[in-house]
């Protein structure tokens, strides 16, 4: 062990741990920026600056390893004016429109000036680091390169990370900055949606696109509004409106939405159990028929278009089906405006959402026919919070309500589908069942679930060993598919989530990091054990949708209006 003070506070702490990490174990608050929990260090900032007693020059306190005897001091007359000359620098380079920005109120770099109280008129004229204009070209996420502090977590997560790429830097020194490949817009380069650069950026340089207006001028004109809910969206969105991470607040989500404008409110957990119906029924038919294996599931449209642009010769690797948003869509435009009375153009479609690629998928033209999208408008958890505080709404107290029939029953197989692991777990507790005509007795399958990169587990379904595998993160995908390219992977099925942790950690939700994490898996899991259906292939409201209008699972109708086809987008690499 290591002994030091800092700021006359002993501590003790283990070798490897930072100054940083050391003054953070006291309760001791030093400014970052660049730097991030869940990220290698970078050291570009330099707002961390520490002094050390001795040491002519100060130190950054994320990139410093704590020694022995070491004499930190994090306020000292010397670190408060030399960090307050290093935020002045940053303030000179970042545009000065906060009171427009989507981040204000969330902006570390706004936080970062109130703690220091920098109230002076700058001393620094105001040069933008980028006179590009704000970058609107992508239907998920937009960049407004003058707000960008050069910190590089954006190109961290996008290219160690997920292994995307579509984020570099460019220029050195003062002209440094981070854009795309060959100066493209998001829209026209690798960018997959997923929208973990937004939630690495702690300014406003990236921020999810807004489509709230879409919705408030809706409101009242006479359009069916219909909203269907994802799953981990009642686990996020208390979390996103202040309270604690891993709040479940279903009844009251449906409460503020009605009171808000949408006219009815359904879960999409009731198209998660349709998705592991269809998806299921695909997987026993190429395992009994000699079809494309592995099997690899396509609820992820960040890791659909992933595949399309890195693998488009594993896309018959694909399941066919929707995801569970597509899916959803399509019966709204379809079977449920019959049902009504409506055509499709007088019902407004959304999805609440966690997921920024979502406002992509609803774009591709396969999900939709006759010259409509079956989805018209994608909302995420974040754009979601600001409706329903702009509307003045006490979420807190609210009372709770029911989602509407007859899409507002889902089980907890569906419920899990937003953590990692829950789709391949469904599918099993179904397909297990399907199988070997028994109850499974045990449906809390521990083998699928955990943080680690990639899993790997066999489950006995009969006479049939199924091999799985999971990943979460699309650096884990890039294993799992070199794998199956090479001829090494002998697994029957596959689940890949674009983003860490799976939906729990998807762009379009309230800035994470891992601790918050834990709370919001460990909600998801609560919540599948208190639903009275746990298993798909039991949702009633499932059952009776395919004896009324669907058929059978992978029939002619599913097939019609639940399955897809995929694109080789490739050539978005040249």
């Amino acid at each position: 062990m290591i002994h030091l003070t800092i700021d006359g506070l002993p501590v003790e702490v283990a070798e490897g741990t930072t100054v940083l990490q050391a003054a953070q174990q006291l309760g001791i608050s030093i400014p970052t920026l660049c730097h991030h929990p869940d990220q290698a260090v970078k050291a570009n900032c330099r707002i961390c600056v520490v002094e050390n007693e001795g040491q002519a020059t100060l130190i950054p306190s994320c990139a410093s390893p704590a020694m022995e005897g070491m004499k930190i001091f994090t306020h000292s007359p010397k670190v408060r004016k030399v960090r307050r000359h290093i935020l002045e620098l940053i303030l000179a380079r970042h545009a000065q429109d906060c009171l427009h920005c989507k981040r204000s109120g969330s902006c570390e770099l706004q936080k970062i000036s109130e703690d220091m109280h920098f109230v002076d008129p700058p001393r620094y004229p105001y040069h933008p680091r980028s006179n590009e204009l704000d970058d609107y070209s992508s239907p998920s996420i937009v960049r407004t390169a003058s707000k960008c502090i050069a910190c590089g977590r954006c190109e961290y997560v996008c290219s160690e990370i997920q292994e995307v790429h579509a984020i570099a830097k460019t220029n050195r020194g003062f002209d440094v900055n981070f854009g795309t490949a060959y100066n493209r817009s998001l829209g026209d380069s690798v960018c997959i949606n997923c929208g973990q650069c937004v939630q690495a950026c702690p300014t406003g340089a990236l921020t999810i696109r807004d489509d709230t207006e879409r919705f408030w001028s809706t409101v009242g004109t006479g359009k069916l509004i219909v909203a269907q809910v994802a799953p981990s969206v009642r686990i996020n969105i208390a979390e996103a409106i202040g309270e604690d991470p891993g709040t479940v607040s279903t009844g009251r989500l449906v409460t503020a939405m009605k009171r808000i404008g949408f006219d009815l409110v359904f879960d999409t957990n009731f198209s998660a159990d349709l998705t592991i119906m269809e998806e299921g029924t695909e997987l026993l038919g190429r395992l009994q028929n000699g079809g494309t294996l592995p099997m690899v599931t396509s609820c992820s449209p960040g890791w659909i278009k992933f595949c399309e642009i890195y693998y488009p010769d594993l896309l018959p690797n694909l399941s066919t089906c929707k995801s569970p948003q597509g899916m959803f869509g399509a019966l709204i435009k379809t079977y449920y405006a019959d049902k009504i009375g409506k055509k499709p153009d007088e019902i407004l479609s959304v999805s609440i959402m966690p997921c920024t690629a979502k406002k992509y998928e609803a774009t591709r033209t396969e999900l939709g026919r006759d010259g409509y999208q079956d989805v018209d408008l994608v909302l995420t958890v974040q754009e979601l919070a600001r409706m329903i505080r702009s509307a003045g709404i006490d979420f807190k107290n609210l009372p709770e309500s029911d989602f509407d029939q007859p899409f507002g029953l889902g089980s907890g197989a569906g419920t899990i589908f937003g953590v990692t692991g829950g789709v391949m777990e469904a599918a099993l507790r179904t397909v297990y069942e399907v199988v070997t005509g028994q109850t499974l007795e045990n449906i809390e399958l521990e083998a699928v679930r955990g943080y680690e990169g990639v899993k790997e587990a066999t489950i006995q379904v009969g006479d049939l060993p199924v091999k799985v595998a999971i990943a979460h993160g699309l650096g884990n995908a890039r294993k799992l598919m070199d794998a199956v390219r090479e001829g090494k992977a002998d697994y029957h099925f596959i689940e890949i989530m674009a983003c860490p942790g799976g939906c729990i950690g998807g762009g379009g939700n309230s800035i994470k990091d891992w601790k918050k994490m834990g709370d919001r898996y460990d909600a998801i899991y609560r919540e599948d054990r208190r639903l009275p259906v746990r298993k798909s292939h039991e949702n009633k409201e499932v059952q009776d949708l395919y004896k009324e209008f669907l058929g059978e699972p992978n029939g002619h109708k599913s097939h019609e209006l639940l399955h897809t086809a995929y694109t080789d987008r490739s050539a978005l690499l040249r």
